[in-house]
Formats: structure tokens, C-alpha cells, sequence
């Protein structure tokens, strides 16, 4: 028997968006797998995932992943057509849905997914219930980021 493989740190993130949490102040968080074709997968692999300007809809009780792009690679098959932007079902439970639908019905809420990443071989998405933020909170964020930033620089020069 061969030895168990440890997982690498940072290995198994496919994407991220970094937008999402300049823009939003995340409330609560979700997994969710998510229902790909092969050449999907094999591209995820590659890394040519993206997930800016990605958001979910709930439509017929089922949650639905809009705008990410998958960059067919070249060596995938060539009878079937690669739709880059397809909408993708998210697995989730019932529970799940209703919340967020629940939810995303208040004024100034919204459900955007954070990032794809693998989970043993396994695709998943986190996505969050999140409120816009506003002018001044992102700038109170860029701010404390600096403060953070500099504390940092001056406890590693001393």
C-alpha cells in the first residue's frame, strides 16, 4: 500500500473571487458542489477557472451559477460544443436553497460565490449571503487593511 498524500497548502484553490469581498460584507457561507461536463473538469485542472462577475439564481427551487467562465482547453474533444459560460446547476440542500432564497428577496442582499476549490476530487463552491457595502465602508476596510499592514512592517523591523 502507498502512503497517504498530504494535502498542499493553497493547492486545492481553482479560483477566487477577491472582488466579492471588496464589494460585499459577507454574511454566511455555503458549500456546494457543482454539476460539470468533462471537459470542465479537465479545464478546472488546467486552472481556467474565473469567477469575477459570477452570480447564483434560484429558479424552480434549484440554485443556478451564472457568468462563471471555464476556458476550454485545446486538446478536449471536438465533437461537442464547449460553451464557456453556460449556466451550472449548484448541488445544495432544500434547506439551504430556501435560505437563501428566503434571503436574497430582502432589498440590498444578494447570494455571489467566494471560490472554487477541490475537496478530495471533488469540485465545490463556496458561496455567501452578502450585503452590498457602501462608499465609506470600503474605505474603513482599506484603511484597517493599511493599519494592519503597517503594525506588520514596523513589529517585523524592530
Amino acid at each position: 500500500m502507498g502512503k497517504k498524500k498530504k494535502p498542499q497548502q493553497g493547492g486545492n484553490l481553482i479560483a477566487q473571487n477577491k472582488k466579492a469581498r471588496h464589494e460585499y460584507h459577507i454574511e454566511e457561507a455555503f458549500e456546494a458542489g457543482l454539476v460539470l461536463a468533462g471537459w470542465e473538469v479537465k479545464a478546472l485542472r488546467a486552472g481556467k477557472g474565473q469567477l469575477t462577475d459570477t452570480y447564483i439564481v434560484i429558479k424552480n427551487g434549484e440554485a443556478w451559477l451564472l457568468g462563471c467562465h471555464i476556458h476550454p482547453l485545446e486538446t478536449v474533444n471536438t465533437h461537442a460544443v464547449a460553451d464557456p459560460q453556460r449556466t451550472r446547476k449548484l448541488l445544495l440542500h432544500k434547506k439551504q436553497i430556501a435560505r437563501i432564497f428566503s434571503r436574497t428577496q430582502d432589498k440590498g442582499h444578494t447570494c455571489v460565490p467566494i471560490k472554487l476549490y477541490w475537496k478530495n476530487a471533488i469540485v465545490k463552491c463556496e458561496i455567501a449571503l452578502v450585503e452590498g457595502k457602501k462608499m465609506h465602508d470600503k474605505r474603513a476596510t482599506e484603511k484597517d487593511r493599511d493599519w494592519n499592514r503597517q503594525k506588520a512592517r514596523i513589529l517585523r523591523d524592530r
